[in-house]
C-alpha cells in the first residue's frame, strides 16, 4: 500500500493514538492490557501495520472508549478496500473502466467535483477525451480502446440532460490553460464549457490562478452525494466510504467554493483562454 492510501492508514493509526492518550495510558501499558508486543502498539499508530477488527475492539476496551468501535472498523474496512489499482482493473480496457461506472452516475443526485489540471469527464468532447486516453493506453500498457473508451464516456455524460441531478465543479484556472490534445482540440473543449455553464443545474466556479484563496489541496476529488469520495491518482483510484472522511472532503469543497468566481467572471477566464489559444500563430 502506497501514497494516499497509505495516509489513510496512518490516520487511522494517529486516531488509535489520540484515544489512548485521551485515557492516559503509555503504550506499553496498553500492549501489556491486551497481550500484545509493545512494538505492536507502535507500528499500528504510525501506520506500519493495519489494525484488524480484533485488535481495534481491544484497543478500545482497554482505553474505556468501546463507542469508537463501530466507527474504527469502518475506517479500518474503507482504508483496506479503497485502494483500487488502474492497472488490474483497465486490463479489459478503459471502455470497461467508463462503463463500470455509469450506475453510480445514474443513481447520483449530487454531483461536487473538484479538478485542478484537466476538464472534468462529464464536460469533455470526444476528441478531448480521445487524447487524454491514448495518453494512458500507451503509458501504462493498457488494451487500445481509446475510441470505444470515448463512446462510453459520452454516454455517460447523457446524466447532464436527465433526472432532477445537481452538478456543482470548481476548477482552477490551469484547467484551462492544460494543452490536451491539438490547439483546435483545445479551442472546441473550451467552447464546450461555455455551452455546458449555461445548463440550469450546472454550477461551475473558476479559480483564478492569481487569486486570493482560503484552501488549499492536492489532486481532484468527485463527491458523489453523501456516500462515497472517488480520489483518482496516476495509478490508483481511492473509494472513501466513511462518514467522516465524506464530511472532511465536503467541507473541503465549500472552502474552494468560496476561493471560486462565477458566472461573467469564470466565462470571462475561459474567453481569454479562447482568445490566448486563437492567436497563436498556425
Amino acid at each position: 500500500m502506497s501514497g494516499p492510501a497509505q495516509q489513510a492508514r496512518e490516520a487511522l493509526g494517529a486516531r488509535l493514538r489520540e484515544i489512548r492518550n485521551d485515557a492516559d495510558i503509555t503504550a506499553r501499558t496498553l500492549a501489556s492490557r491486551v497481550g500484545w508486543h509493545f512494538t505492536k502498539v507502535s507500528k499500528i499508530e504510525h501506520g506500519t501495520r493495519a489494525p484488524s477488527e480484533a485488535d481495534i475492539r481491544s484497543w478500545c476496551q482497554a482505553c474505556h472508549a468501546e463507542d469508537e468501535i463501530p466507527d474504527l472498523i469502518a475506517t479500518a474496512r474503507a482504508v483496506e478496500s479503497m485502494y483500487v489499482e488502474w492497472r488490474r482493473h483497465a486490463r479489459a480496457g478503459l471502455r470497461q473502466l467508463q462503463e463500470a461506472s455509469i450506475s453510480l452516475y445514474e443513481r447520483t443526485r449530487l454531483f461536487r467535483v473538484y479538478e485542478p489540471l484537466v476538464i472534468p469527464g462529464l464536460f469533455t468532447t470526444a476528441p478531448y477525451a480521445n487524447a487524454l486516453f491514448e495518453f494512458w493506453v500507451s503509458f501504462m500498457g493498457l488494451p487500445g480502446d481509446a475510441e470505444s473508451a470515448v463512446a462510453a464516456r459520452m454516454q455517460r455524460q447523457s446524466v447532464l440532460y436527465t433526472g432532477d441531478r445537481q452538478f456543482q465543479f470548481v476548477l482552477e484556472e490551469q484547467v484551462l490553460h492544460t494543452r490536451v490534445g491539438a490547439t483546435a482540440v483545445m479551442v472546441g473543449q473550451l467552447d464546450r464549457m461555455l455551452a455546458v455553464m449555461s445548463l440550469p443545474r450546472v454550477n461551475v466556479g473558476i479559480i483564478p490562478a492569481a487569486g486570493e484563496r482560503d484552501s488549499w489541496t492536492e489532486g481532484n476529488f468527485w463527491i458523489f452525494d453523501d456516500s462515497r469520495v472517488h480520489v483518482e491518482t496516476a495509478s490508483a483510484r481511492l473509494t472513501i466510504t466513511q462518514r467522516r472522511e465524506i464530511d472532511l472532503y465536503a467541507r473541503l469543497f465549500e472552502r474552494l467554493q468560496h476561493s471560486a468566481i462565477y458566472g461573467p467572471g469564470a466565462r470571462a477566464l475561459i474567453a481569454r483562454a479562447l482568445k490566448e489559444l486563437t492567436s497563436e500563430p498556425s
